[in-house]
């Protein structure tokens, strides 16, 4: 039995839809700046800080930062709890999946933060 300790989501379902939301956001994103970059092939400097001056353009660079977040925390909330069971780690299970989930959380945060100072900053 795997002890529940981080995982901050009501139900497995609520997981899967977040994963699921996150990675069409992320797939939008992704698109729009590769089409970006087809349809302007001799981007400059000037043209490319326009875009991520427009507040939309950070706006929605603010949902896709968000979208990485909440994937990746599911994703490694899942990884943690199905490989780091009392089955493989005995009694030590529950403290080294904390631990695993902690610096996944403080790294997750950091990431955002410096992301938010990226697109919003001076």
């Amino acid at each position: 039995m795997v002890t529940n300790v981080t995982n901050f989501s009501r139900s497995g379902l609520y997981d899967w839809m977040a994963q699921r939301v996150s990675a069409v956001v992320l797939a939008a994103y992704f698109l729009f700046l590769l089409g970006f970059l087809l349809f302007n092939p001799n981007l400059s400097y000037a043209e490319w800080h326009e875009l991520f001056a427009c507040s939309w353009m950070r706006i929605f660079s603010l949902l896709a930062l968000v979208c990485i977040a909440v994937h990746a925390w599911v994703g490694m909330w899942t990884i943690s709890t199905d490989y780091l069971t009392p089955m493989a780690f005995g009694a030590w299970a529950t403290a080294i999946r904390f631990l695993f989930q902690a610096a996944c959380g403080v790294a997750m945060f950091a990431f955002f933060v410096w992301g938010v100072m990226i697109f919003w900053g001076a």
